[in-house]
């Protein structure tokens, strides 16, 4: 039975393909979907049909093959026959004028020492001579012209052969020797009529994952989301109705039950001692965030919200061929609002970082993925936006600022030792400088530390700020933000002392 895919939901690791196709009944009560991936999951077969007919039975079959299950790697392996043979065929025309050449050339030489012993005897007209020489010489150009043709020829085909070899490498490696059928049992009731049916499975080996482009204009950001479809099922997809969708059939079957949690003494055996197991957590990975910029208006696809997933319909039909990897289509468009401020950590670089503190108040939930970073009409770079669910605050760094200048210097430093107790002091005080020479208001949020003692000789006294910190941790990091007008310049002074008992050696200390 002809039936031709006509839809296809992609989930993050696998994809249901659905077929449909109209066949007449005269033919008997079984039909066949040959043809079909080897690794498809034969417990997500399902057939569907209308007419006047009832579906008695389903069957799902193995079927071997001599030559490729796949057509169109059975074509290219027929091409490559074709075009071996011809090949072979300029070889061996390549060989014929190789023999003329030799043979000419062979020619040429005992000839021309007879000639020169006629010429010399008297006994040869020279007119002839010459006559049968120039003969041989256009004979033997005319066998080199077509050899060197021919070579050039041979060297073409060579190259089409093995980028056909490396295609037909590819499909071997996406589909294998052998297909799936699916034999369905009829009972028909009207064998002049006709009958539509609809197959769908699930196979392994294709998946996507979505990605983003976040612009940032002032205070207005626009997110948009695309899917990155790859498939390598050794089917095509043509052009059809694709879906993407979140949900997980393969785990999401059985609901997880915990099992009881025993504890019980360890009984060490004869002659062994009791060893103890160490269990660890896995490590938290760094969050990072930035934006991007499409560079137009993107057509967007239906969003269906489900219970446990959602499922995106791009606007128009679209193909896939196997072993695609990457292939995108536009998912979704959103608009926010952004607050913009600056960050800075002068004791770490003189550098003022613009970032925008975004909500996410529309209605998506977005999956984990990789950003492509553009602030305005410059590319930024790329990081990973992590998961960002509806009415979640996310802090996206947009990058330096170089009108926001910023400087920090040490204005006092003395060291010196007490008389009477024998300890050392040491005292430092820092100024920052934060000048605003943009063209808008700025608030700039200043990060600063005093040292924090790790021993009990060692002793942090009179930590003095000025302005007071909107912040402070116990770990002596300070936290200000500035409220600067355009052409203002606002300051920041820290100051601290640090003592060190009598005979011990102070280290981690930097100005």
């Amino acid at each position: 039975m002809d039936a031709p895919i006509t839809a296809v939901t992609v989930y993050p690791q696998q994809a249901r393909i659905t077929r449909r196709g109209t066949t007449p009944l005269d033919g008997g009560p079984r039909l066949e979907f040959a043809g079909l991936p080897p690794a498809l999951d034969p417990g997500s077969v399902r057939v569907t049909g209308s007419g006047p007919a009832l579906i008695t039975g389903v069957d799902v079959r193995t079927a071997w093959h001599a030559a490729p299950a796949s057509a169109e790697l059975e074509a290219l392996v027929e091409r490559r026959r074709t075009d071996q043979a011809t090949l072979d065929g300029v070889l061996d025309d390549e060989a014929a004028e190789t023999m003329k050449v030799d043979l000419l050339t062979s020619l040429a030489k005992r000839s021309g020492g007879s000639f020169a012993k006629a010429l010399a005897a008297g006994t040869a007209d020279p007119s002839r001579v010459a006559e049968v020489t120039d003969a041989l010489s256009a004979r033997l150009a005319s066998a080199l012209k077509a050899r060197r043709v021919l070579s050039e020829r041979i060297a073409r085909l060579r190259e089409d052969l093995a980028a056909l070899d490396r295609r037909i490498e590819a499909h071997r490696a996406q589909s294998g020797q052998d297909s799936t059928s699916v034999i369905v049992e009829l009972e028909i009731s009207d064998t002049t009529a006709e009958a539509e049916l609809e197959l769908s499975y699930v196979v392994p080996g294709a998946s996507w994952e979505p990605g983003y482009d976040i612009r940032v204009r002032g205070t207005d950001v626009t997110v948009v989301s695309y899917g990155l479809v790859s498939q390598h099922t050794g089917e095509n997809w043509p052009e059809c109705e694709l879906a993407l969708s979140t949900a997980r059939p393969a785990v999401s079957v059985v609901v997880p039950e915990l099992q009881p949690w025993y504890l019980d003494r360890v009984l060490p055996q004869p002659g062994e001692w009791v060893a103890s197991a160490a269990y660890g957590g896995a490590p938290e990975g760094a969050r990072q965030f930035a934006p991007a910029a499409p560079a137009m208006v993107n057509k967007v696809a239906t969003v269906e919200q489900g219970t446990t997933a959602v499922t995106y319909r791009p606007s128009r039909p679209v193909a896939v061929p196997s072993g695609a990897s990457g292939h995108r289509t536009t998912l979704a468009q959103l608009s926010l609002t952004a607050s913009l401020g600056y960050v800075t950590a002068p004791v770490l670089a003189e550098e003022a970082y613009l970032r925008a503190t975004v909500v996410n108040t529309s209605e998506q939930a977005l999956r984990p993925g990789r950003a492509s970073v553009f602030h305005d009409a410059e590319f930024v770079g790329t990081t990973v936006l992590e998961p960002w669910a509806p009415g979640e605050e996310l802090e996206l760094a947009l990058g330096v600022d170089d009108r926001i200048r910023v400087e920090r210097e040490l204005v006092r430093r003395t060291a010196s030792r007490a008389t009477l107790s024998g300890q050392k002091r040491r005292e430092a005080e820092y100024r920052i400088s934060i000048g605003n020479h943009g063209p808008r208001p700025a608030v700039v949020t200043v990060l600063d530390q005093a040292p924090v003692s790790r021993d009990d000789t060692i002793t942090v006294r009179d930590v003095k700020t000025s302005p007071e910190p909107v912040e402070t941790s116990a770990l002596g990091e300070f936290t200000w933000r500035l409220a600067l007008e355009p052409g203002e310049t606002g300051k920041v002074t820290l100051s601290y002392r640090v003592d060190v008992a009598k005979g011990v050696e102070l280290s981690g200390w930097r100005e």
